[in-house]
């Protein structure tokens, strides 16, 4: 899940020292025995070329077999059948398998093979934002197209709680003819909880089973459950196509109205992550790979994945090669970016055939003080329950970073009494075990968010809340400035919309650039991932999977992460596939990117939330690394009149651009002969719904092209408005492109001169190129980097 639970997770392991959430790198084909991690056995996922299935083999699982058998000798088990924890046979070719390290190196040998990739770990990374993003009931976008009634999304998750009011189908039809899909009985799910919205449920969790000990090789568990332990899933498919459901809050904050993006959508749901020893989820790829394999092959229109790993070039990466094949497939593949922001080069989930979210916030907030004192008041937010116009004055004492022992020095000798300022960032469960010790009070500082627009709220069990890093520091200051620190609280137990100003892409947010492939621009976009009410887990605890015992429960909750930003995201796009069911995923990209948002609510450039050191005297417009093309706008999204389109054959060349292998490229293309055509301008050069120009010590001119296809009804002719940063001149040609056919396509071309020659320091600069007509406006951010 990559939401904000997993940067709080990761927070708290380094607290409780109780799990190392990092998970073993994801293996290429494997060319030398030092590549292999020492432990006896671990998963592999074994990539076959189908094309050279030797021919005495009937069938490819028969071939399969046989390898297993043939490179993996006792003491394993010889029954190959009860070995072989997946075959893939949609989105990719091969099998997962429990392999030694000796056992991998020498099937990766194999005539056929084509790689075998150890199994690596992923993580899991609503009453306002609809409305904030201007998709209301009676929108010309929810109009035009029914909700997105019959349109399947596909999510990939921690699995789903039918019984949530959010999946109820009133008003719903049955599915069409041609879903495959259906909900799979386990222990604790009964397929007869599903119906005319959560039209799919299944558990992957063989992978996942061997990692945490709960299977040995050849030994089965039962059937894997989709029912939903930590509430993540929930909470995604919930806000991507939720039903409406009046009266829906956390507690009191948030009441109001509760819809997905896509409300009448279908729900299928793919559960792939499951608890380890110590609570946390394990994500597994072998088990991603079976679930998109299945996904695709039940019919779903769309993929949400809000999960993700450190980025991997996409050949090493499994999960992208995937992708790409549902991409063929024409699936829609939407996923999180990541939270590991706001470093720059963080961003996940990067290739050009996936649509990737950073998270940024909606109008509103949940607004706590902390008064000092010397009498300054710190603004911050809580969901803390309990009103009070001023608590009592109460000692303050700091835990400053991870030094010592961390949490493990809350004993009741240091905290009896006191507020713990937790300068690093705490969470729900760190006060949990504070209230134990018998605090009386918790302060979380987020250490990545400049105000506290951006900052995650938590249900704090004791007096407790969240400051920027900006207060942050005004509170360290006064800490440092007397003898015996004092404080207390103010909790209105209030939700108040419309005064901030928004949206500011959240710090959490990873940025670009691009550390796998520089010159393609991601994020692509940002979309509400701050602060969402959605569904939550009648199963799952308020503090998540974070190993911390919390017996309380909700029906909806309010959490944070690109893991929420995509799954709004993912609804929109079930809004553009029922309005236009011939559309390719690029195209439904490209009128995601050309029509998203670039000011926000006071008409100002939408900001940078981001806190990082050398950084912290203002806040700065969010460039395109950090926000990609804008704020997603579904309504103009609906109606883009121009789109950039792009298929297999045009990821085959971008690949052939980043000098990847024949061999590499057969991973994605099975058939695939060798690289030929040579993409103009290289890798920027793919037809993509934005630039980046690099400029270095031998170019100082560049030229790219690109083609727009005409998908609105009326002739029309546009003409082109460039934006440029200084010492940048940019020609376009031809700079009017007139437009008479539905579908029609015509291309243009742009030279970007550098005219700084050497007096340019390395780094970033922004512009942009949109393409204007009476009723449209395509815009494209351009990056321009510096290189010396």
């Amino acid at each position: 899940m990559v939401s904000i639970i997993t940067s709080l997770l990761r927070h708290l392991a380094l607290f409780l020292l109780l799990a190392q959430l990092t998970g073993p790198a994801l293996a290429s084909k494997i060319k030398s025995y030092v590549a292999i991690k020492p432990q006896p056995w671990s998963t592999y996922i074994v990539h076959a070329n189908h094309l050279a299935k030797p021919p005495h083999f009937a069938t490819l699982e028969h071939w399969y077999h046989s390898l297993v058998a043939a490179h993996s000798p006792p003491p394993h088990p010889t029954n190959t059948t009860s070995r072989i924890l997946y075959t893939y046979d949609t989105v990719m070719h091969g099998f997962a398998v429990p392999l030694t390290g000796d056992e991998a190196w020498s099937m990766s040998g194999a005539p056929g093979v084509a790689g075998v990739y150890e199994d690596r770990l992923f993580y899991p990374q609503t009453t306002r934002s609809p409305g904030f993003m201007g998709l209301d009931p009676k929108s010309r976008a929810w109009n035009e197209t029914d909700f997105g009634d019959g349109i399947v999304i596909g999510f990939i998750d921690t699995g789903i709680w039918p019984e949530s009011a959010s999946f109820k189908d009133g008003g719903l039809g049955p599915i069409r003819a041609s879903w495959k899909g259906k909900c799979v009985d386990a222990h604790d799910f009964n397929a007869s909880l599903c119906n005319n919205k959560l039209v799919g449920a299944k558990g992957f969790s063989a992978a996942a089973d061997i990692r945490t000990g709960r299977k040995s090789i050849g030994v089965g568990v039962g059937v894997p459950s989709p029912r939903d332990k930590e509430g993540h899933g929930t909470h995604v498919a919930s806000t991507a196509a939720g039903a409406e459901v009046p009266d829906a809050s956390f507690n009191m904050f948030s009441r109001g109205v509760a819809r997905g993006m896509a409300p009448k959508a279908r729900i299928a749901m793919y559960r792939v992550c499951y608890p380890d020893h110590n609570g946390y989820a394990v994500c597994s790829d072998a088990d991603i790979v079976a679930a998109i394999d299945a996904a695709v092959k039940d019919g779903v229109d769309i993929i949400s994945i809000s999960l993700g790993s450190d980025p991997e070039p996409f050949h090493k990466d499994v999960v992208s090669i995937a992708t790409f094949g549902a991409e063929r497939k024409g699936i829609f593949v939407v996923l999180a970016g990541g939270n590991d922001g706001p470093d720059a080069s963080t961003v996940s989930n990067s290739a050009p055939w996936m649509t990737t979210v950073g998270a940024a916030t909606v109008d509103r907030l949940f607004p706590a003080n902390l008064t000092l004192g010397n009498g300054v008041v710190l603004a911050g937010q809580s969901l803390y329950t309990v009103k009070a116009k001023g608590t009592a004055m109460v000692p303050l004492v700091s835990m400053d970073g991870h030094e010592d022992e961390g949490w493990r020095s809350w004993t009741p000798d240091k905290v009896m009494g006191k507020i713990m300022v937790c300068m690093e960032g705490a969470n729900g469960a760190l006060g949990i075990l504070l209230q134990n010790a018998g605090g009386a009070g918790i302060v979380d500082v987020d250490p990545r968010e400049w105000s506290r627009d951006g900052s995650s709220v938590y249900p704090f069990t004791l007096p407790g809340l969240t400051l920027s890093y900006t207060d942050g520091q005004r509170l360290r200051a006064y800490m440092a400035s007397v003898p015996y620190p004092v404080a207390s609280f103010t909790f209105g137990c209030e939700t108040v919309t419309g005064k901030n100003r928004a949206p500011v892409v959240a710090g959490f947010s990873s940025r670009g650039p691009n550390r796998v492939a520089p010159e393609l621009l991601k994020p692509d976009v940002v979309a509400p991932g701050v602060n969402i009410l959605a569904a939550w887990s009648g199963d799952a605890s308020l503090s998540g999977d974070t190993g911390v015992p919390d017996a309380r429960r909700a029906d909806y909750h309010i959490i944070s992460g690109t893991s929420m930003a995509c799954p709004h995201v993912a609804g929109i796009a079930a809004l553009i596939k029922k309005k236009y069911p011939s559309w390719t995923p690029a195209m439904v990209r490209s009128a995601l990117m050309t029509t998203a948002r670039v000011v926000d609510n006071r008409d100002g450039y939408i900001l940078d939330n981001g806190a990082t050191a050398g950084r912290h005297d203002i806040v700065r417009p969010a460039t395109p690394l950090v926000a990609g093309a804008g704020y997603v706008h579904p309504d103009l999204a609906l109606d883009p009149g121009l789109v950039y389109d792009a298929g297999a054959r045009d990821y085959v060349d971008f690949l052939c651009a980043l000098n990847y292998t024949a061999e590499q490229v057969r991973l994605f293309v099975p058939d695939f002969a060798k690289c030929t055509k040579t993409l103009a301008g290289g890798p920027a050069g793919l037809n993509y719904p934005s630039f980046v120009v690099v400029f270095d010590n031998r170019t100082d001119v560049r030229t790219l092209a690109r083609t727009l296809t005409k998908v609105s009804g009326e002739a029309e002719t546009y003409s082109v408005s460039v934006k440029a940063p200084e010492h940048v001149k940019v020609i376009v040609t031809p700079t009017t492109l007139e437009f008479k056919e539905h579908m029609e396509t015509k291309s243009y071309s742009v030279e970007f001169r550098n005219e700084a020659g050497g007096n340019r320091r390395a780094g970033w600069d922004f512009g942009y190129i949109s393409w204007e007509s009476e009723d449209h406006q395509v815009r494209s951010p351009v990056a321009f980097q510096w290189k010396n």
